[in-house]
This record gives structure tokens, C-alpha cells and sequence, in this order.
């Protein structure tokens, strides 16, 4: 009967805490990647709504001449017809398809089912600064950034498995190699994985941040429709069927009893967290409509790291210069 009870509260203990924890799952994982941090990095002198409406105000047109005319585009026309010394004065609407495909190639992904969306995002969101946060804060607190570091570490050696499947799925058999040269340097030489050798030589062991969703975008696969889970967070219906397939490729998925893989993860991600705290406010505190800015950054995010894959893989090998 004890063993009984002991089950049912873990039970609902992690049923309770898992929302807060994969509410900010993309936040740990996107922002972990640091040629990403830097590249979508908030900037902290954002301007602020009302400095936008200002700015704009400044930059309407004024009243219309007849340079300013543009001709009636042809009841045929796909798009408007304008001055042909002025290539940008299109007017679209930004939920205008052809704007969204077209415009500055910044990649898109469908949102079918945004009421759904939103909810399980101001959901995750409020769980994240309720639950997450404060425990984040708290063991941020007690347990040194070099052990939280060294824990993240072995974290990332134990997840050998599912970015080494990827790289033989990608025909990357180079980092397919590398990546058991780290797995083994890490394993051996840095205690299980707690601290990081591999890195030390430089080009020779390098950082992979393979996985399955990325595996499937190589091979053509679409994201489908964006999708916001309540454990999970910001997903697509593509990398959905990744995350399934690379929780069978982890570790951690075969302990028992059937609530250790749970705690373990719980505990991965609030040690990620407490490494990242401020990144997620610093994106939404410079958003007008936080929601969009997530969709967006997950968006680019996910469309850069197969753009960076498959010039990888494509591209040739440099010549190293000859020894004289």
C-alpha cells in the first residue's frame, strides 16, 4: 500500500512540474546553441512601442502628387503594377501569402491552429515564470555554475546516441566519426562526460548538433503545421515525429522505474535553465506580441541549422596547405 501511495505522489508531483519544464524545453535547446544566441540576440536598447508609433508617424507619406502615381495594375495581374525605378513599392499585407514567401526570403511555417497555439503558449508562459523560474532562481543559487556546467555536460555526452544516428541518416559519415571520437575522449577522459576534453582539440573533435528533425528537413521533409505542446513547447508536426523518434534513441528512456527517465529530464532542464536565465525575458520583453516572436525565432531557428547543414555537406573540403 506504501508503494502504492509513493508512486501516485511522484505521479502527480511530475505531472504538475513537466508543463513549467517543456514550456521552456526550446528556450534551453535553441538558445544553448551559441552561433544561434549571437545571431538572434535581443538587442537591450529595443525601442519601445510608443518610440515605434513615433517613428512612424515621422516616416508617413505626404499629400500624393503626380510623381507619386502608380498605375492600376491589370484585372489579370497577380501583383500590383509599380514605377519600375521603385522596387519597393509593393503593397502587401503581411498576412498576404506571396509577402510571406517572397519578402526578404525570411522562412515561414503555416499556423493553421494558432487559437490552440496561443493558448498553450501563454500557458507554458505562465507556468514558466510561476513554477520553472523560481526553481531555476533558487538552484541557481545553491549549486555552482562549474558543477551545473560540468551536469550539462554529461547531459550532452549521454545524448551521443541521437546525433550520431542522425549524422549516418544525413550521409555525414565525417561527423558521424567525430562525433564517436568525442563521445569516447569525454567518456574516458572527462568522467563520464562531465567535463569536455573533445573541445580542447579544436577542429578535430568539433561540437554536432545533429538530430532527427534536422535529419528530416535534409531530406526534403517539410515542417508541416506549427504546433505548440504543452510539455514539449514551440514545435512543428515534422519535428514532432523527431522528438518520438529520439526519445527511443536516449538513454534515459529505458531506466525504471517508469518515473526516473521523468525526474532525470525535469532535473536536466531546470539545471539548463538556471545556465540561461534572462534569455527568455530579454525575447519577450523586446516583443509587441510575444507569441509571434517565438513563432518566428523557432521558425529561423529550425530553417538556418539545415541551411548551415547542407552547405556542410555540400560544400568541398579545403585544401590544407603543403607542408615546405
Amino acid at each position: 500500500m506504501r508503494i502504492k501511495l509513493n508512486r501516485f505522489f511522484w505521479a502527480v508531483f511530475f505531472l504538475c512540474l513537466l508543463p513549467a519544464l517543456g514550456g521552456s524545453f526550446w528556450v534551453t535547446h535553441a538558445w544553448g546553441n551559441e552561433e544561434y544566441a549571437a545571431e538572434f540576440s535581443v538587442s537591450s536598447e529595443a525601442l519601445s512601442v510608443d518610440e515605434l508609433v513615433s517613428e512612424t508617424d515621422d516616416l508617413a507619406p505626404e499629400t500624393a502628387t503626380d510623381d507619386d502615381y502608380v498605375p492600376e495594375a491589370p484585372e489579370n495581374a497577380d501583383h500590383p503594377v509599380t514605377d519600375v525605378a521603385d522596387d519597393d513599392a509593393y503593397d502587401f499585407d503581411q498576412d498576404d501569402e506571396w509577402y510571406g514567401a517572397h519578402s526578404n526570403n525570411v522562412p515561414t511555417l503555416a499556423d493553421p491552429i494558432e487559437p490552440f497555439n496561443r493558448a498553450m503558449y501563454h500557458f507554458n508562459d505562465k507556468m514558466y515564470f510561476w513554477v520553472l523560474r523560481p526553481v531555476a532562481i533558487g538552484y541557481n543559487a545553491v549549486v555552482p555554475e562549474m558543477v551545473r556546467v560540468g551536469i550539462k555536460n554529461f547531459f550532452t555526452n549521454l545524448a551521443f546516441p541521437i546525433r550520431f544516428t542522425s549524422s549516418l541518416l544525413q550521409a555525414d559519415f565525417k561527423g558521424a566519426l567525430q562525433e564517436v571520437g568525442r563521445f569516447t575522449v569525454n567518456t574516458i577522459c572527462g568522467f563520464v562526460g562531465f567535463l569536455d576534453p573533445a573541445s580542447a582539440s579544436g577542429d578535430l573533435f568539433p561540437k554536432n548538433e545533429a538530430d532527427l528533425g534536422e535529419t528530416f528537413g535534409i531530406w526534403g521533409i517539410g515542417q508541416g503545421i506549427y504546433i505548440v505542446w504543452p510539455v514539449i513547447g514551440p514545435s512543428s508536426l515534422r519535428d514532432t515525429f523527431a522528438t518520438v523518434g529520439e526519445y527511443f534513441l536516449y538513454p534515459l528512456s529505458y531506466l525504471h522505474p517508469w518515473y526516473a527517465p521523468t525526474g532525470l529530464r525535469s532535473f536536466q532542464i531546470i539545471n539548463d535553465t538556471s545556465l540561461r536565465l534572462g534569455d527568455y525575458e530579454a525575447l519577450i520583453g523586446a516583443a509587441i506580441d510575444p507569441y509571434l516572436s517565438v513563432r518566428d525565432v523557432y521558425t529561423q531557428y529550425g530553417a538556418k541549422k539545415i541551411e548551415n547543414k547542407r552547405k556542410k555537406l555540400t560544400s568541398p573540403e579545403p585544401e590544407r596547405p603543403r607542408e615546405q
